[in-house]
């Protein structure tokens, strides 16, 4: 058996430190099923994504594909397949799942922030207990992120007193400052007000960094004008694998036509 079927860090984590040409690969995914029950949500995906790659996840409502980016961390546990970030395999090894989670950050429509704690305090918990940095240094790092994201003015207030918007731009600055090298976005803008925009920007940015990026949205301009592959899910499955001009202009899947043909 080998360092993957044992669920070990494998020499894959050496080569990406190395830049060797054979780690693009930054989460392979082969063969991944989900079920709650009865119900097959997600029905045997398979998939790789390259490091500094935005990948974009589109589709109808229930097809899976908010399920399949939560198995990237898993926030849901898959059932049948083999899911690799980093050269560590998931599976429920809980060493592995914390080892992974360190280096991925995730962004929800309910944002996730204590609602007990000040912005400031919500950004800076994880990086002084998770991994051991200095207060000082991590206060200074949060401050310099809430900055770039536009709300450093709101360090100091709680959850409730920012809009909607403010608060998700708050939960994007508390997972850059775990300085992940991925970022999982799942309907960030779902429940946007004024402040949408703001937001759009930020993930603009992101994908600009050449941070990997993996986004579920139904903000067609954002997957448009980021996307280096847009991912259509159907029924649990990828139906549809293509970059942005393609998928947009001459889409195979009869079924990513009437989608499209439906928001556009």
């Amino acid at each position: 058996m080998n360092a993957l079927a044992t669920g070990t860090v494998i020499q894959a984590q050496a080569q990406a430190r190395s830049g060797d040409p054979r780690s693009e690969d930054v989460i392979i995914c082969r063969d991944v099923h989900k079920w709650y029950g009865g119900y097959h949500a997600v029905r045997g995906v398979t998939t790789r994504i390259l490091q500094g790659e935005t990948v974009v996840i589109v589709g109808p409502s229930g097809s899976g594909k908010s399920t399949f980016l939560r198995t990237l961390n898993q926030t849901e546990e898959h059932q049948r397949g083999d899911i690799i970030v980093d050269g560590v395999l998931l599976n429920r090894n809980t060493r592995n799942i914390d080892a992974v989670r360190r280096n991925i950050g995730m962004v929800s429509q309910d944002f996730n922030l204590f609602p007990h704690m000040s912005i400031l305090d919500n950004i800076t918990l994880a990086p002084q207990r998770v991994l051991k940095e200095d207060p000082g240094e991590v206060r200074e790092r949060a401050m310099e992120i809430l900055s770039k994201v536009g709300i450093p003015e709101q360090a100091g207030k709680h959850p409730h007193q920012l809009s909607s918007g403010e608060q998700q731009l708050a939960a994007i600055a508390r997972s850059l400052a775990m300085r992940p090298r991925i970022m999982l976005l799942d309907e960030p803008t779902s429940a946007m007000d004024e402040d949408m925009g703001k937001v759009l920007e930020v993930m603009r940015e992101l994908a600009q960094s050449r941070m990997t990026v993996v986004a579920v949205t139904h903000e067609m301009g954002f997957a448009r004008e980021t996307a280096d592959r847009i991912v259509f899910f159907d029924e649990g499955q990828i139906a549809e694998d293509q970059p942005p001009e393609e998928f947009f202009q001459n889409p195979r899947n009869i079924r990513a036509k009437r989608f499209l043909e439906t928001i556009l």
